[in-house]
C-alpha cells in the first residue's frame, strides 16, 4: 500500500510563507522600498538637506522664487558671535545655526584690505557693497577693532591674526566664497524649496508613527476588555465606540487641536485619539472569536491571569489584521496632517510641513511657478499610495486560508 505523506508545518514557516508571498508582490516591495528611502531620509534630513540650520529657515530674499536648478556665488561673512559648535547627535535630530551670514552676488574683486561685490539681482545690476576682509573672516566685536586700531593687528578672542592682506584675499576666495545650486529652486522667501521638502518628510512620518502607536495603544486597550469580558463592560465600550465613530474625523481632530493648542506635539496627539476607533472594533471581534478557543482555556486551567492570557495568547493571535490596519492608519494620519496644516491649524511655522507647504504656495498653481505646490502635493501622493499599496500587499500575504493552501 502507498500512504500519502503528512505535510507538517514547522513552527515558524507561516512567516516564511507570508514573506514568501509578500516578495512575489511587485508594488507591494515597490512600495517598502520606498517607505525605507523615505524614512531614511527623514532620519538623516538635516544631514542631508542643503540647508541644515533649524527648520531649513534660511532666508535670502535677494534669490527669491528663482526656478530649479539656479546657481549663485555666496559671499559668506562670519557673524559677530561666538562660534557654536553643533555636535553630529545634535545636528542630525535638530538642525545646525549657521555662524555665517549669505549675500548671494553676481562679481567680486579685492581692494587691498576690502572685497567689492555686485549683489546678485534678478533684473538688472544689484548694488555695489564693501566689506572688509577683516569683517568677513573673523567675528570682530567693537572691543576687538578698537584693540586693533591700537596695537595694529587683529584681535579674535584674544588669538593674534595674520593681517597679511594677501593671506586674507585667499583665504576668502577658497573658503567664504562659494557656489550654491538649488535643485528645486526657491519659494516667496528665498528659502531653499528641497531642504524644506526634505525636513517635511519628518513631519509626515512622525505624525503617522505616533498617531499609529497611540491609537495602538487606545484601541487594544479598550478592544480587549470589551471582546474579553462582555456583558455591561462591552455594552459600554461598544456605545462610546459608537458615539467617537459617529463624529466626522475631521471635526474631531479640529476640536482636539482647538482643545490642546496648535503645536507640533499636539497634532499628533490629535490625530491618534481620533484613529483608535478602527482598531478597537477589530480587537473585540477577534478577541470575541478567540476567547472560547482550546489553548484560551488551558492558559485558565494553568492559573493564568486574565491580563496574561490577553496579551500573551490571544492578542498574538490577531496581529494580522492590525498589521494591515496600522498600514492603513498611518497614510490616513499623513492626510489628515497634510489637511490640518493646510487649514492653519497642523503644526504651526516655522516648521515645513508638506500641508502647510501647499497653503503657502497654492497661489502659485496659475502662475508660471506652480512646482512649489505640486511638489509637496506630489511627495503627500506618493508616500499615502505606498502605505495604502504596503497595506493590500500585507493583507494578501498574511491571509491565513491563502497560506495553508
Amino acid at each position: 500500500m502507498f500512504f500519502r505523506k503528512k505535510k507538517y508545518i514547522s513552527s515558524g514557516s507561516l512567516s516564511k510563507l507570508a514573506w514568501s508571498n509578500f516578495k512575489s508582490n511587485v508594488p507591494g516591495m515597490i512600495a517598502l522600498y520606498m517607505i525605507i528611502f523615505v524614512i531614511f531620509i527623514a532620519l538623516f534630513a538635516y544631514l542631508i538637506a542643503p540647508d541644515s540650520t533649524p527648520y531649513s529657515n534660511r532666508q535670502i530674499l535677494e534669490i527669491s522664487m528663482q526656478k530649479p536648478a539656479f546657481t549663485v556665488q555666496m559671499l559668506r561673512i562670519r557673524k559677530n558671535e561666538h562660534a557654536v559648535e553643533t555636535s553630529f547627535l545634535h545636528k542630525m535630530l535638530f538642525g545646525a545655526k549657521t555662524n555665517y551670514r549669505e549675500i548671494p552676488i553676481s562679481a567680486y574683486s579685492f581692494e587691498n584690505e576690502k572685497i567689492i561685490v555686485r549683489v546678485f539681482e534678478p533684473e538688472g545690476e544689484g548694488k555695489e557693497e564693501k566689506f572688509l576682509l577683516a569683517d568677513v573672516l573673523y567675528p570682530i566685536s567693537e572691543e576687538t577693532i578698537e584693540q586693533q586700531k591700537q596695537i595694529g593687528f587683529t584681535l579674535v578672542d584674544g588669538a593674534k591674526i595674520n593681517p597679511d592682506t594677501l593671506s586674507m584675499q585667499e583665504e576668502v576666495e577658497a573658503n567664504n566664497i562659494v557656489t550654491k545650486r538649488y535643485w528645486m529652486g526657491t519659494d516667496p522667501f528665498g528659502r531653499n524649496l528641497l531642504s524644506r521638502l526634505i525636513i517635511g518628510t519628518r513631519v509626515s512620518l512622525s505624525v503617522g508613527a505616533i498617531s499609529v502607536l497611540i491609537s495602538l495603544i487606545v484601541g487594544i486597550f479598550l478592544g480587549a476588555l470589551a471582546g474579553f469580558y462582555g456583558g455591561r463592560t462591552d455594552d459600554l465600550i461598544t456605545w462610546f465606540i459608537n458615539v467617537v465613530w459617529s463624529i466626522p474625523t475631521l471635526l474631531l481632530v479640529i476640536a482636539i487641536t482647538f482643545a490642546l493648542g496648535r503645536g507640533f506635539w499636539q497634532i499628533f496627539i490629535a490625530v491618534g485619539l481620533t484613529m483608535w476607533v478602527e482598531v478597537a472594533r477589530v480587537v473585540r471581534g477577534q478577541i470575541i472569536s478567540l476567547r472560547e478557543k482550546e489553548f484560551v482555556e488551558a492558559g485558565f486551567a494553568m492559573g493564568y491571569s486574565d491580563f496574561r492570557v490577553i496579551f500573551r495568547h490571544i492578542l498574538p493571535n490577531a496581529m494580522s489584521p492590525l498589521i494591515v490596519i496600522s498600514a492603513a492608519n498611518f497614510a490616513a494620519a499623513i492626510l489628515i496632517e497634510a489637511g490640518l496644516s493646510f487649514l492653519g491649524i497642523g503644526v504651526q511655522p516655522p516648521v515645513p510641513s508638506w500641508g502647510s507647504m501647499i497653503k503657502e504656495y497654492y497661489a502659485f498653481v496659475i502662475l508660471d511657478s506652480a512646482y512649489l505646490a505640486l511638489t509637496p502635493g506630489i511627495a503627500i501622493v506618493i508616500l499615502v499610495l505606498a502605505f495604502m499599496t504596503l497595506g493590500n500587499t500585507l493583507r494578501d500575504a498574511l491571509d491565513v486560508k491563502i497560506l495553508r493552501e
